[in-house]
């Protein structure tokens, strides 16, 4: 039986429908989560956490935060939901989808 993985991806665009700035958020957002990574896995200053990684979907920069950073380090998980909402970012938590919600 496999359990369905869910994320919480962040999009780069605000409630109001501005572009995010600055430009390389995402790509500072995972690096401050690099260090959590699955037991067994090598820590390494060039690469992102399997929890949190920068992409793009339909053409807006995200971070898809993966649902179990909880488990591994709750105050991380809490850091990235205040980071979307005090920064006023649309956001979808679930099985990874592509549309954000407003």
């Amino acid at each position: 039986m496999t359990s369905e993985v869910r994320s919480f991806v962040i999009y780069g665009v605000t409630e109001n429908g501005n572009t995010f700035r600055p430009s390389d958020w995402a790509e500072r957002l995972a690096g401050i989560l690099a260090p959590y990574k699955p037991a067994g896995v090598r820590a390494s200053h060039l690469s992102y956490s399997p929890y949190a990684i920068p992409t793009v979907i339909d053409g807006v920069r995200c971070v898809v935060v993966d649902e179990r950073l909880r488990d591994i380090e709750p105050l991380a998980w809490k850091f990235v939901h205040d980071f979307a909402a005090d920064n006023l970012l649309k956001t979808v938590f679930g099985p990874q989808s592509g549309k954000p919600t407003v």
